[in-house]
C-alpha cells in the first residue's frame, strides 16, 4: 500500500504461531479456554509477532494531541486552550494516562500534531489545527496522509526500540465531533445515533453538534473516492495521526491497543484504507459513547473491560495492560498437565 507516496508492504499474521500458543495454553492445568480473553490475546499477539515465546516487558502509550476547527461551531463545552494544558501534563505525570502509564510500567509519548499554539511536545505538527468542517473540508488529502505518516513513523521508531505492545490515545477538543463523522459516514449509520455529548453537553448544543456533523457529511461525501478522502473532509490531525499508528503496527508487526471513541474511529478509518491491519488490533473498554459497540461489532472485536470510562488519553488502553501482564505469568509460569501427572482436558462435541 502507498500512503504520502511511500510504498509499505504488509504480510499477514502467522497462524502457526497462533496455533502454537493456543497449543501451550491448553496444554496449562486448568479447564479449557478457562481464562477467556486472557488466553485470546496472547495468541492474537503469537500471530502478530511469529512467536509462541509473547512477552510485553516493553510497553508503550502514543497520545496524538491536535485541535479541530469545528470547535467554532460550539460544539464543545470546554475551550480550545484546553487542548495544549491537557497534552502538556503529559510531561509532567500530572495527567491521567500519564499517572496509569508510570503504574503500569508504559512509557507515555505525547506528540504535538496539530495543536492551535506551539507546544513542548514532540513535533509533528501538521498544521495549527484543522479547518472549520462546518464551512470547508478539516484537511487536504495531503495533510491526512502526511498526519498517517507520523503514526506510521512512529511506530517504526518504537518497533527499533524493541517495544513489544503500543497503546494509543489522543487529546483534542472537539475531536468526538470528527469521530462522529467519520463513524456515521464509514458505518452508514444515522448521525443522531452515532452522536454522543462528549466531555458534557447542554440538549440544545447536542442538536447543534448532530446538525455540524449530518451537514458536512452530506456536503463533502458525493465527492469522496476512498476512505483517505472521508479522513481528510470529516476528520483531525489526531485520528489521523492514530490511523497511522494502527497502520504502523501490520506494517511492523506490533499489537496495537484501542482506546475509547476516538481511538476505535481511528481504528476504523484505518481498516476501511487498508483491511490487513484489522488482524494486528486488540480492544480494550467499550466507552459509553453511544457508537462505541456499533464501531467494535463493525470491526469484529471484543473488549475485555466494561468499566463506563469515556476519558479518552489511552487510558483504558493502558487499564488493558496489567491484564495481559498477567495472562503472560500464567502462560509462562503455570504447570502443565504433564507436569503434575494428572489427565488433560479434552474439547467435548
Amino acid at each position: 500500500m502507498k500512503i504520502n507516496n511511500k510504498e509499505y508492504k504488509i504480510t499477514s499474521v502467522d497462524k502457526k504461531a497462533e496455533a502454537l500458543c493456543q497449543k501451550r495454553w491448553d496444554s496449562i492445568a486448568k479447564p479449557l479456554h478457562s481464562l477467556g480473553k486472557m488466553e485470546d490475546y496472547l495468541v492474537q499477539t503469537a500471530g502478530i509477532i511469529g512467536d509462541v515465546n509473547v512477552k510485553f516487558d516493553k510497553k508503550a502509550l502514543i497520545v496524538m494531541c491536535a485541535d479541530n476547527g469545528v470547535v467554532a461551531e460550539g460544539v464543545t463545552q470546554s475551550e480550545q486552550n484546553v487542548t495544549a494544558i491537557v497534552s502538556e501534563n503529559f510531561l509532567s505525570d500530572k495527567a491521567t494516562a500519564a499517572i496509569l502509564c508510570r503504574q503500569t510500567g508504559a512509557e507515555i509519548f505525547p506528540i504535538d500534531i496539530g495543536i492551535a499554539v506551539d507546544t513542548k511536545l514532540e513535533n509533528h505538527k501538521i498544521a495549527y489545527g484543522t479547518r472549520n468542517m462546518a464551512k470547508e473540508p478539516a484537511m487536504t488529502r495531503e495533510e491526512a496522509e502526511r498526519a498517517m505518516e507520523v503514526g506510521i513513523q512512529k511506530v517504526a521508531e518504537l518497533a527499533g526500540k524493541s517495544y513489544k505492545i503500543i497503546a494509543t490515545g489522543e487529546m483534542g477538543i472537539g475531536n468526538t465531533t470528527t469521530s462522529s463523522a467519520l463513524a456515521s459516514y464509514f458505518l452508514n449509520e444515522d448521525v443522531e445515533k452515532m452522536t454522543g455529548r462528549g466531555a458534557g453537553l447542554t440538549s440544545k448544543a447536542l442538536e447543534k453538534k448532530i446538525a455540524v456533523v449530518r451537514k458536512a457529511i452530506e456536503d463533502y461525501s458525493p465527492s469522496f473516492t476512498d476512505a483517505v478522502d472521508a479522513l481528510a473532509a470529516l476528520g483531525g490531525f489526531d485520528i489521523a495521526g492514530l490511523a497511522g499508528v494502527f497502520i504502523g503496527g501490520a506494517i511492523y508487526h506490533i499489537p496495537i491497543v484501542m482506546d475509547g471513541f476516538i481511538s476505535t474511529t481511528a481504528a476504523l478509518t484505518a481498516t476501511r484504507i487498508c483491511p490487513e491491519c484489522a488482524d494486528y488490533i486488540m480492544a480494550s473498554h467499550v466507552s459509553k459513547e453511544p457508537a462505541a459497540e456499533k464501531i467494535l461489532a463493525a470491526l469484529g472485536k471484543e473488549a475485555a473491560l466494561y468499566c463506563d470510562m469515556c476519558l479518552g488519553e489511552g487510558t483504558g488502553a493502558v487499564t488493558l495492560f496489567p491484564i495481559l501482564d498477567l495472562a503472560v505469568e500464567i502462560y509462562e509460569q503455570m504447570s502443565t498437565f504433564e507436569d503434575i501427572d494428572i489427565e488433560a482436558y479434552v474439547e467435548l462435541k
